[in-house]
């Protein structure tokens, strides 16, 4: 039994105790908390640096088959624009929108939407084909009656004229004959932009009733090969501009992430210190207070 003079620095000493017990223990769970969200954002971090990498590493083959896809689209092309052929008027349009089925690309394929939305507005009486599922689920919302067609998979590796082809067939056998079938895809600027553009395909009419279409001796039965010919070129053009403008956009997205979680980490970094300063500072407290209670005892 303890004198009644020490009583009372022995219930001060058990007060103090208990007063402090509480916030040291939030601390400590605290602690976990930081803890465990510090290493969920390296594990994100290490994620993105290398998506970025593979990225970066698939950005030159990309930009090589952009280069040989944008030269015979622009020869192919070269021929309407001497003969000065243009759409009829008062004619049907076909949008072809060349997405991807893939995101962590930023805003790429929101700006084929948009630029789609205002096409739409010009065009009320346009149909849609659709290639990639990305922009078939935002052009649903609000033009689902307007797709024919959506492919998938189609711009999943670098394209090919074999693809492009595929995909011209398919278009070919739609009902309606198009006077006018316009491409719209993301034109590559360069490493750091892109755009939505627009590339014109014609109707056999359309291409008939061009000003300068004498300069060139093209047989009847050749109009039909070479609207399908100049479809698939302008389809492979678009497809590979496309996929380089998406490997581009999703080096800088992982990049800018990538950043993003460094600043988190060093944020939380500083917090889980100042966390663990604070507890071990709390620990000390109950120390000392119980070495002074246990000396007035």
């Amino acid at each position: 039994m303890f004198s009644r003079a020490v009583r009372p620095a022995v219930r001060a000493g058990s007060a103090a105790v208990t007063r402090t017990a509480p916030p040291n223990a939030a601390n400590f769970a605290t602690l976990r908390e930081i803890e465990g969200r510090l290493k969920s954002i390296k594990n994100i971090e290490k994620i993105t640096n290398t998506m970025k990498i593979v990225a970066s590493t698939r950005l030159t083959r990309a930009q090589k088959a952009m280069d040989e896809s944008r030269a015979y689209g622009k020869t192919s092309n070269t021929v309407f624009e001497q003969a000065e052929t243009k759409p009829l008027e008062d004619s049907k349009t076909l949008f072809v929108v060349a997405s991807s089925d893939k995101g962590l690309c930023g805003g790429i394929h929101s700006g084929l939407t948009k630029a789609t939305r205002r096409l739409l507005a010009e065009y009320p009486n346009a149909d849609i084909v659709i290639l990639g599922e990305k922009a078939k689920a935002q052009l649903s919302r609000f033009a689902s009656d307007k797709i024919l067609l959506s492919f998938a998979n189609v711009c999943k590796d670098i394209p090919t004229f074999a693809d492009a082809q595929a995909v011209a067939d398919q278009i070919s056998l739609l009902p309606t004959d198009y006077s006018s079938v316009k491409v719209i895809y993301n034109s590559f600027i360069n490493a750091q932009s892109y755009e939505a553009t627009t590339l014109e395909a014609y109707s056999e009419e359309a291409i008939t009733q061009s000003a300068n279409i004498s300069a060139f001796e093209i047989d009847d039965e050749a109009l039909a090969s070479l609207r399908e010919y100049s479809l698939a070129n302008n389809l492979f053009w678009a497809m590979a501009e496309g996929h380089a403008c998406e490997i581009s956009a999703r080096r800088n997205a992982m990049e800018n992430a990538s950043k993003n979680a460094g600043e988190m980490i060093n944020k939380f970094q500083i917090l889980y210190n100042r966390q663990r300063q604070a507890a071990i500072t709390g620990e000390l407290v109950e120390i000392i207070t119980g070495a002074t209670a246990s000396e007035d005892m």
